[in-house]
């Protein structure tokens, strides 16, 4: 068994750590504060490479292995959750279900400008009353000549309303099937198109310098040809997405508790109370010996589920398990960080104020923990509704 990270890995880690210290860090807290997506910050980000990093070449990624793509999400999530969630929707799910189920056009007419960084793209899944229950999305698209004519609504969607926005997937039904289920198809729809409106989500508790918006389809028309693979597969695509998307919120939970131990072993070696650092009180230095085994064990468990995706084996079961874990690992993690930063650690100067904060929707995105509970044991065999 060998543990270790390739000699590209490792360097992919040291420049993407380097830049969030960098680049990242000194804006994040007021990027937080005036709830503001940074153009800037998403331009150097690009320029580093972040967008499309396991797209080939051939549409403009850089062609690595998803473990890179995890590394770089986690070292991002060590600083600033916001630009974390940034990274990992773009690639998850505005990337990936283009890259893996689109056209061959569709590939080149979208891919190049999404992996340089220029264009982002939402996936349009969640609906205000279809949330764990996605498969019974009201959002409707029937055919109309040529045309499919789109209406619904969608919520809760990141990256779908910046200024380069260039569309969304969005998840509709088409019809319905001979079992009585709905037929779900996931449909691709442009920025500009007539009908589709975008709206910024504002006052959000967590990840406020990301982009959340709501989605609008009233009599939206899009060619047939929009249609993102074949019709009545958008339930498959959206659980492969998935299955995507749980490692990259897993090595943001990852990466946000590496951040939450860091600050709280520094800041208490600093902190004197009775004469002596807080890190010297049993009951403290337990703390962060209980954070840094969760983190590695966290780790472990991530790393392996991506390396059975990079090898091609089945990893479903193992993506949930991570997602689970690492985003409850940082719950545990950012909970210890207050603590011990004591009433500090309630200010929003200091960064473990933040990390609390945008900890929550970790264990509520992109499945809840109770829908990765439900995956987990039916894949070992429980016979769980």
């Amino acid at each position: 068994m060998d543990f270790s990270l390739s000699g590209d890995e490792e360097i992919l880690r040291q420049s993407v750590r380097k830049f969030a210290e960098n680049e990242i860090k000194p804006v994040a807290r007021e990027l937080d504060k005036r709830e503001e997506f940074s153009y800037d910050t998403m331009r150097k980000m690009a320029e580093l490479g972040l967008f499309g990093i396991f797209v080939s070449d051939r549409y403009g990624g850089q062609g690595m292995d998803y473990i890179s793509y995890i590394i770089a999400v986690e070292e991002i999530a060590r600083v600033d959750g916001s630009h974390a969630a940034t990274v990992a929707a773009e690639n998850s799910l505005g990337i990936g279900p283009i890259y893996y189920f689109g056209s061959e056009e569709q590939k080149r007419r979208y891919l190049p400008k999404l992996c340089s960084g220029e264009t982002l793209w939402g996936f349009g899944l969640t609906e205000p009353n279809a949330g764990s229950d996605a498969v019974n999305a009201k959002t409707t698209a029937v055919l109309d000549g040529d045309e499919w004519v789109i209406n619904g609504h969608k919520i809760f969607i990141t990256n779908a309303s910046t200024d380069i926005t260039a569309g969304v997937t969005v998840l509709c039904r088409t019809g319905t099937l001979e079992n009585g289920r709905p037929e779900l198809s996931c449909i691709l729809v442009e920025t500009g198109t007539p009908g589709f409106t975008a709206r910024v989500m504002h006052d959000k508790m967590m990840w406020r310098a990301s982009n959340t918006s709501e989605l609008y389809f009233e009599d939206c028309r899009v060619p047939k040809e929009n249609m993102l693979g074949p019709r009545g597969e958008g339930f498959h695509q959206m659980m492969q997405t998935l299955d995507g998307g749980r490692l990259s919120i897993a090595a943001m939970g990852l990466g946000g508790a590496q951040g939450c131990f860091e600050a709280a072993l520094k800041y208490s070696n600093e902190r004197e109370q009775f004469g002596r650092a807080i890190s010297n009180f049993q009951i403290n230095a337990f703390k962060l010996a209980d954070m840094h085994t969760e983190i590695e064990a966290a780790r472990l468990l991530l790393y392996r589920a991506c390396w059975l995706r990079d090898n091609a084996k089945a990893f479903a079961k193992e993506a949930a398990m991570a997602k689970l874990y690492c985003s409850e690992v940082m719950y545990r993690c950012a909970n210890h960080a207050v603590q011990l930063h004591g009433g500090y650690g309630l200010m929003k100067e200091f960064d473990v104020e933040r990390f609390y904060r945008d900890q929550k929707l970790l264990e509520i995105g992109e499945g809840t923990s109770e829908i990765q509970r439900i995956v987990i044991a039916r894949h070992i065999g429980a016979r769980c509704l």
